[in-house]
């Protein structure tokens, strides 16, 4: 039988199934031991892995026994704020109760759901989420699209006419790849499903080709290969410049152009005026580099340039992105082998829309500033402003699934806004800083106590699939957060929900020519549909009316010519903060777990050795960082991996929760530094400004410590 920790039925047995943390999805062996552990090892028959996993996934295991895990649902009494156990059909009969009387006084739209990272590699979760706020008639979804994607999205969206066309880079024939905010080798790509992406970046190497990474720090991956240095939140000076040599230096593909494009004229012309020399003054990139860098893009073989969550989380996410694909297409690049290629496409039913149709993008509008969905999700960093700003559809009730905005989202007045809520509820693994203010914390599945397939396998390029079976058993008072979302429907009487998990996921397998009976029968360990991406599809991939890719769509020229504002940032404020990935963390979930401690360095701001000595902070020391916004305490790491005049610092730290461990940590969150005001988001996304926040350091008197952060290059 399931006990209470959650271990399997059958001890010492070995299943096969795929990791649900990052967008790789990397095949797993899961092995129950006599005393209850539970192993995670790589599985060495997945076609896709190849036995690759990484650290954190061999912590799942530790995680099933976490002595910290909910177990059990919790109600909070409001009056003493302290928890106690409720059993399901009272917590579930309660909420829906309490969120009918929210709908009665204050309609529909007074519901808001926020869905965490975890929901994206769940399709059943997500599927019930979205079905139970559609029922009930809310616009208002949040995720971490806000903070991490969107202005992406949205590129594509003004691009191609849709946010679901997402090229990605062909990394097995490209000859020059181009990283700018993206750190790969930690991250294990994104936007880009590619196990042990390294071993794929070093291949390029290896067949003479070149890897040169953009980034204000000299990341994991910037030291594997060729690091251009720039300054934190520059890289849209630095794109123009690139492409200004582009037209400037005969480097257009004009026939390519001609052929598939609008508005490359636009485009010269407002590229025109950011020569390399003059954009050098921005980005601290010297004008014979960028120059280079454009050559070797136009003429080097097939390439291509790729940007991840650093583009995206600053001011001008989304024309960053924009620039980034206007110079792999104006290289004529696009859809092109070992070039920006279009990921594998599941075949629709016959009716149906294609891949590149589906999604939205401006359709709905947030009742604060008025910014355009993405994908059906809205701001994150409006959460407080939308619960506290009275009017219709202001927040009265919010459901948190799998999601921790008080650490992932810029939090300022959030926990407040959350206290003054008729109800709150979350579902989680874990009773965490957003769950401290809810009134029913309710416990979720693991990934490895659910049936599942893989959800971004197409967005490889060798694009693959896998079904799981549970692998573990879940503790008996545990269930899956789709269970949940069906039974509160039910008790509200939303209608018939979706035709339950087995059928949703058949119904995408049949997309890919293919069935869960064939895949878990024949492919337990997975499937490759396609050797590499397909090219010459560009057509399929345009949802314009025109059929063309709009190089220069109204909201370029806007953003243009507010990046060319003069600047406002106050003078006191005179460093520019990063954020960083961390091998050992992910997102603000996994720091419960021992076997992700990572060194001192692992929470520490990064600086410079001369913003160092120029501020009066020391290695090892402790300092004030302060922005418009908000101030945290840090440990500094005084390292030349940083650019003079910017800082770095991981974020999803500051931890208040239910979790032991999490909250010994002295780190605090970052994100509290970011602003929340509506005029200081992105505009085109609404994303939050989470790189290149303009803050100050001053030194703090020194704690007695047991050690440095232990700088690295000093």
């Amino acid at each position: 039988m399931t006990d209470e920790i959650g271990t399997a039925m059958h001890p010492s047995q070995s299943a096969t199934t795929f990791c649900r943390l990052c967008e790789p999805q990397c095949g797993l062996t899961v092995r129950v031991g006599e005393d209850g552990g539970v192993e995670v090892r790589g599985d060495p028959e997945n076609p896709h892995s190849r036995g690759y996993f990484c650290v954190k996934a061999r912590a799942l295991g530790d995680m099933q026994t976490d002595p910290d895990r909910l177990r059990h649902p919790l109600r909070r009494d409001r009056r003493t704020g302290h928890f106690e156990r409720v059993a399901w059909e009272n917590a579930l009969d309660e909420i829906a109760a309490r969120l009918s009387s929210v709908v009665q006084d204050s309609g529909p739209r007074a519901v808001a759901a926020y869905l965490g990272n975890p929901q994206a590699f769940s399709i059943p979760h997500a599927a019930y989420a979205r079905w139970f706020l559609r029922a009930l008639g809310t616009n208002h979804l949040y995720t971490p699209m806000s903070q991490d994607g969107g202005s992406r999205l949205a590129a594509s969206a003004l691009l191609y006419g849709s946010p679901m066309t997402l090229p990605i880079p062909d990394l097995s024939r490209t000859r020059f790849l181009i990283v700018i905010g993206a750190n790969p080798l930690v991250s294990n790509g994104s936007v880009l499903s590619q196990a042990n992406v390294g071993s794929e970046l070093r291949g390029i190497v290896r067949r003479g080709g070149r890897v040169v990474v953009i980034d204000p720090r000299r990341s994991e991956t910037a030291r594997a290969f060729e690091h251009v240095p720039i300054r934190g939140g520059t890289d849209a000076w630095f794109l123009l410049s690139l492409l200004h040599v582009l037209f400037r230096d005969g480097l257009v593909d004009r026939a390519f152009v001609a052929a598939h494009t609008t508005g490359a004229a636009e485009l010269a012309a407002l590229v025109a005026a950011h020569d390399p020399a003059r954009t050098e003054t921005k980005t601290g990139v010297p004008p014979e580099r960028t120059q280079e860098l454009a050559h070797a893009l136009a003429r080097s073989g097939p390439g291509a340039i790729y940007g991840r969550t650093g583009t995206c989380t600053q001011a001008f996410g989304t024309l960053v992105n924009l620039l980034q694909d206007c110079a792999n297409i104006l290289t004529g690049n696009l859809d092109r082998p070992g070039g920006w290629v279009f990921p594998f496409a599941a075949d629709p039913p016959p009716g149906a829309p294609s891949q590149a149709a589906q999604g939205s993008y401006g359709s709905k509008r947030s009742r604060i500033g008025g910014f355009p969905d993405v994908m059906g999700t809205l701001p994150a960093a409006l959460l407080a402003r939308e619960i506290t700003t009275p009017g219709e559809g202001q927040i009265r009730a919010l459901i948190t699934s799998a999601g921790n905005p008080m650490l992932s989202v810029p939090s300022a007045g959030l926990g407040e806004a959350l206290r003054s809520l008729d109800l709150h509820v979350s579902i989680d693994i874990y009773l965490n800083e957003t769950g401290r203010h809810a009134d029913f914390v309710l416990p979720a599945a693991t990934m490895l106590e659910r049936e599942d397939m893989t959800v971004l396998g197409s967005q490889s390029p060798a694009p693959f699939v896998q079904v799981t079976r549970a692998v573990v058993d879940r503790p008996t008072d545990v269930r899956e957060e789709w269970e949940i979302f069906r039974d509160l429907g039910s008790r509200l009487d939303l209608g018939e929900p979706p035709p339950g998990p087995q059928v949703i996921m058949e119904g995408a397998l049949r997309g890919l020519g293919s069935s869960w009976q064939e895949l878990e029968e024949h492919y337990p360990h997975g499937k490759i549909l396609a050797a590499r991406p397909r090219t010459g599809v560009l057509d399929r991939w345009i949802s314009h009316a025109d059929g063309r890719v709009h190089l220069s769509p109204p909201e370029l020229a806007a953003e243009h010519a507010r990046l060319i504002e003069p600047p406002r940032a106050p003078s006191n404020l005179p460093l520019r903060l990063i954020g960083l990935r961390e091998t050992r963390s992910l997102n603000s979930w996994m720091h419960n777990l021992r076997r992700l401690r990572g060194s001192p360095k692992a929470t520490a701001l990064r600086i410079h050795p001369d913003d160092a000595e120029r501020f009066g902070v020391t290695d090892g020391g402790r300092a004030r960082l302060r922005s418009r916004s908000g101030a945290i305490t840090v440990t500094v790491c005084v390292t030349d991996e940083m650019v003079p005049g910017t800082v770095a610092h991981p974020h999803g730290w500051g931890h208040e929760g239910g979790w032991r461990l999490a909250n010994a940590s002295d780190a605090e969150s970052s994100n509290c530094l970011a602003d929340t005001a509506p005029e200081s988001l992105e505009r085109c996304a609404g994303m939050a400004v989470l790189n290149g926040i303009p803050v100050s350091i001053t030194p703090l008197k020194n704690r007695k410590s047991s050690g440095s952060a232990h700088g690295a290059g000093k």
